[in-house]
């Protein structure tokens, strides 16, 4: 069963990065079409049934939204909406972006602020969260889904429910523990992402703001203002965390990770909540997730309107966003795999009750409940996390900071530099790509 699991697990990581063609909108004139363009749904259509029950509700004749999934990775899919962006050539009305997007983009003026009625009670959504949203002071986008680094853990190795491990002192005493268990086809205690992408700097920026109370890397402006001293700290901590890591770690992504940690190579894995619904179903009651210790990353995904859209369409579309972030879409995504932006979307009377709508075909299926087990994880674990999250460096040039954090500790995994010569080299890197 496990085998079976993991075979569907590689398949949905692998969907991320596919590079299948887009899809084409739904034919029909364009001032009565609202495009929504998105990477790939790996939720097996959730995000499809939610633009189709939006359609359900638009009278004979009145506007009708579309997806068009862009392939490739995060990086291409952000490179293609730039440039389609920019030349004015694109018919996109929505964009789906990254929350380190959003500077960008904003900065660009590719995506124009928000009228106070594209968002549903915003009091509502979680707090670190909907603080991607913003840039100059102006709302450009609402949270989609939201994203947040967890801690997957092996109960029956660690001997049952570990609760918080609020410190990464405290999860090392239980690296040391299982070390000497010797259990079949363990490798090393924990795996996590460390190969020259965007993981790197994920993993690099929570073992940073772990070392640093209130590390700010970049100002209000996206300029950078940490100090040398600052990320000595943080690349020492992510020396420390990074010794009894799977070898394997520091060439892996996020499938790679999951793959060793399904077949049992670690006791614990560092992932996204992507991830629960499938590990639920392969291990069960032998499954564990907590928070991290220290601080976790954000993730996740806002949906923004093009600076093209105007009148009667811009309305439309406003409501269109408003539609698909309200609470009950949110608990649809969420029981998708994907943390729900909203508070209101984790108390169990909140249902899903726009996925069952669908008009284009998909065969998928999001439940209407979940088992006690994980209405525990979504309100005790993820919940949580995502209030004490800590977001990326926001900058305008977020594409060259990642760059430079990717380049420059490399050699702390490649040569075994020493911290204080790695941090010195990425001050300065840092301090000439973000002036």
């Amino acid at each position: 069963m496990r085998r079976v699991w993991f075979v569907v697990l590689l398949l949905a990581v692998t969907a991320c990065t596919g590079s299948a063609p887009a899809e084409e909108p739904l034919p029909g004139p364009d001032r009565m079409r609202i495009v929504v363009a998105s990477g790939r749904d790996v939720t097996d259509g959730t995000r499809q049934r939610l633009i189709d029950a939006w359609n359900a509700r638009q009278g004979a004749g009145g506007y009708k939204a579309s997806l068009v999934e862009l392939p490739g990775s995060a990086d291409q899919q952000r490179s293609q909406l730039l440039g389609a962006l920019q030349s004015g050539s694109s018919s996109y009305d929505i964009v789906n972006l990254d929350v380190t997007w959003v500077p960008e983009f904003a900065a660009a003026k590719l995506v124009q602020p928000l009228p106070d009625d594209a968002v549903s009670d915003p009091a509502d959504l979680v707090r670190p969260v909907d603080e991607t949203s913003f840039w100059g002071g102006k709302r450009y986008a609402v949270p989609f889904n939201s994203d947040v680094g967890l801690l997957y853990y092996r109960r029956d190795q660690v001997g049952g429910e570990l609760g918080p491990v609020v410190t990464w002192s405290a999860l090392q005493r239980y690296l040391d523990a299982v070390r000497g268990k010797r259990f079949p086809g363990w490798e090393a205690g924990w795996t996590t992402q460390l190969a020259p992408y965007e993981g790197r700097t994920v993993n690099a920026i929570e073992a940073f703001a772990s070392a640093v109370e209130d590390l700010e890397i970049t100002d209000e402006n996206g300029r950078y203002r940490a100090t040398e001293d600052q990320l000595t700290r943080g690349v020492k901590e992510l020396r420390a965390r990074t010794t009894d890591v799977l070898r394997h770690a520091f060439t892996s992504n996020e499938s790679d990770s999951l793959s060793d940690f399904t077949q049992g190579k670690t006791t614990f894995l560092r992932n996204w909540p992507y991830a629960y619904p499938a590990l639920y179903a392969a291990f069960k009651g032998d499954l564990g997730v907590t928070q991290l210790p220290g601080k976790a990353v954000l993730g996740g995904q806002n949906l923004a309107m093009t600076r093209s859209v105007s009148g009667d369409k811009a309305a439309k579309t406003a409501d269109l966003i408003r539609f698909l972030t309200d609470a009950d879409s949110e608990r649809c995504l969420l029981y998708a795999g994907f943390a729900a932006t909203r508070e209101s979307s984790y108390r169990e009377t909140t249902r899903c009750t726009y996925a069952g709508t669908s008009t284009s075909g998909s065969t998928g299926e999001t439940p209407d409940r979940w088992t006690p087990e994980q209405e525990r994880f979504a309100h005790d674990v993820l919940l949580p996390a995502l209030r004490s999250a800590v977001p990326r460096p926001r900058t305008p040039l977020y594409g060259a900071l990642t760059q430079t954090f990717t380049d420059e500790l490399a050699p702390l995994f490649t040569t075994g530099a020493d911290p204080t010569t790695v941090a010195k080299a990425l001050d300065e890197a840092l301090d000439r790509e973000l002036p």
